[in-house]
């Protein structure tokens, strides 16, 4: 079956509206969206895997009309009752290999997070170039594998370095650029610790594989945490524009970013 499992439960591994985080996962969160809106003024744009729908109020601020699919009903009815009376959004069920949308029906098409679950990614790719129009950008965000502290989830099934993102986009796109952002590089000792206790659990097999569980973790680590939002707003969190990857300097960023442009 060319999709992601019908039967995986993805809520237990989607950031979710109440859930509470830490910091930076709130920072992280608003940046992937913060980053997005640029490419979406006044544009036709679809997020694929868009969750609980968290980013989809704030980007409508900017686009045009915003889509938001997911295969997980779970995850979708958050963005269902949120939005209902949102002229420019919609939410439908849907699988990210296979769109129910027209040729050139979109100037964006998002992903977040999710590319590693995707049980064949080409086929993806294929279907984004499908559904853009000329000049419209793919826009994919990860977490960078080669990070040191790099945690997979339990129910990925392949996790792209960035230039496997490139050479994935290349047949399809006539202009690619990768992006990093949030720093690898310890700041105090208090990094390096928790660090080198992240490294050790991810090696033992001792990490969470909820982000309910993971919760208990950040507790202890990060001190309070918060719930996450409904819906992102303006100026909840810093941000930082990501920097162009260049050569071996990929470690350096925890995320990475995709634009690719049709």
């Amino acid at each position: 079956m060319n999709s992601m499992d019908m039967k995986t439960d993805y809520t237990k591994v989607t950031e979710l509206p109440g859930q509470r985080g830490s910091e930076e996962q709130i920072e992280r969160l608003f940046h992937r969206y913060c980053f997005a809106r640029q490419y979406c003024d006044g544009k036709d744009v679809l997020e694929v895997a868009c969750g609980g729908g968290i980013g989809l109020g704030y980007l409508s601020k900017k686009a045009k009309r915003i889509v938001g699919i997911d295969i997980e009903e779970g995850n979708l009815i958050f963005a269902e009752q949120l939005y209902e009376n949102r002229n420019n959004i919609e939410t439908k069920i849907m699988d990210a290999h296979h769109f129910d949308f027209d040729n050139e029906t979109f100037d964006v098409v998002i992903l977040y997070e999710a590319l590693y679950y995707l049980k064949d990614p080409d086929l993806f790719f294929k279907e984004a170039h499908r559904v853009l129009r000329k000049g419209g950008h793919l826009i994919i965000g990860t977490v960078n594998k080669e990070w040191d502290d790099f945690n997979p989830s339990p129910y990925s099934v392949r996790y792209f370095s960035g230039s496997e993102i490139q050479a994935a986009l290349q047949p399809l796109f006539q202009i690619i650029h990768m992006y990093g952002a949030f720093s690898t590089i310890p700041t105090s000792a208090k990094d390096v610790i928790l660090s080198s206790i992240k490294r050790a659990a991810v090696s033992l097999h001792m990490m969470p594989k909820t982000m309910k569980g993971k919760e208990f973790l950040k507790k202890i680590f990060f001190g309070k945490l918060v719930p996450l939002p409904k819906e992102l707003s303006e100026h909840m969190s810093a941000y930082t524009s990501p920097q162009p990857v260049v050569g071996n300097n990929i470690k350096e960023y925890k995320v990475l970013y995709a634009v690719a442009s049709k």
